[in-house]
């Protein structure tokens, strides 16, 4: 398991040696000697703790801690203050804003070491709860809370960035009889097989395919153009029909097939993430409606 990574900001070089010794035989850790450089570095690297002198220059801690705590990328970074000042309203002041925990200088290195360990491991036991109910019990893949948020966070991204997203949207075509015909056990079987081959295709960078709700499935790619994402459905298709689960219910095929609309943001008409998903639907009615076991995209 790689090692967490700490950062360390204070403006007196003997403190940020002295606790980078420290802490960097159990852990990485990186430093800065200012608020806007530790805003800097914990927008490039994935930080799993902070170590935040108060008294700086221009920016003090309880500025970062407020900038920290106002985004979404970065307000579930646990922050634990250290400062010269030992009064309890500065303490009491940096809690109430978020911060976790509270170090007063001199500090002793034992007790920086016990706090930063007790600090890491409630926020892993955290990223594991919020990965837990993000995960859907079935297939084991994301769910639709999962799709709800992080969709919404890729077209803000995307809108920001100007560049291209797309959707699928999936579905097992005549599911129904299949579990009607096979059992609900081997209906759940058939959804673990499609899950896992849709998600094994699913691993570039940001995109994620989840559970949107019964046999049907949402993926999301971004960036990407309209026509890879038709490519991108065109091989989970073919990796779908490939694993060969028979379905002698089906009036599409012998086995069991899936039918997929796509959709872009750079569609007509497409100007959120709710007409995004209505195109993406739109596309997966086309396919069912020509004959299903195929990809459409609605233009």
């Amino acid at each position: 398991m790689e090692r967490a990574l700490i950062l360390v900001v204070d403006d007196d070089p003997l403190n940020l040696v002295v606790l980078k010794q420290t802490l960097q035989k159990y852990y990485r850790v990186l430093s800065a000697s200012n608020g806007q450089e530790a805003l800097d570095v914990v927008s490039s690297n994935t930080i799993d703790l902070i170590l935040l002198d108060i008294k700086m220059p221009k920016m003090d801690g309880y500025q970062v801690l407020k900038k920290l705590k106002n985004s979404p990328q970065t307000q579930s970074i646990p922050v634990i203050f250290i400062s010269a000042n030992d009064s309890h309203a500065d303490e009491a002041k940096g809690l109430e804003m978020g911060a976790m925990d509270y170090i007063t200088k001199p500090f002793s290195p034992p007790i920086v070491l016990v706090r930063v360990k007790n600090q890491l491991t409630i926020k892993q036991k955290n990223d594991l709860l919020e990965k837990l109910v993000s995960i859907d019990g079935l297939t084991e893949i994301n769910n639709r809370r999962f799709f709800d948020e992080n969709i919404t966070k890729e077209w803000r991204r995307a809108s920001r960035s100007g560049e291209e997203m797309s959707m699928l949207l999936i579905d097992i075509d005549h599911f129904k009889l299949f579990n009607d015909n096979y059992g609900h056990r081997a209906g759940d079987e058939c959804l673990k097989m499609v899950a896992s081959t849709l998600k094994s295709l699913c691993q570039r960078g940001s995109d994620f395919v989840a559970r949107y709700g019964g046999e049907e499935f949402a993926a999301v790619f971004s960036p990407c153009h309209l026509d890879d994402a038709i490519k991108q459905a065109e091989r989970l298709q073919k990796a779908v029909y490939d694993l060969s689960i028979p379905h002698k219910f089906s009036s599409t095929a012998s086995v069991v097939t899936i039918s997929i609309g796509v959709a872009s943001s750079n569609l007509n008409g497409v100007n959120s993430v709710e007409s995004l998903i209505e195109m993406a639907d739109k596309g997966l009615y086309l396919a069912k409606d020509s004959g299903r076991n195929q990809v459409k995209s609605y233009t």
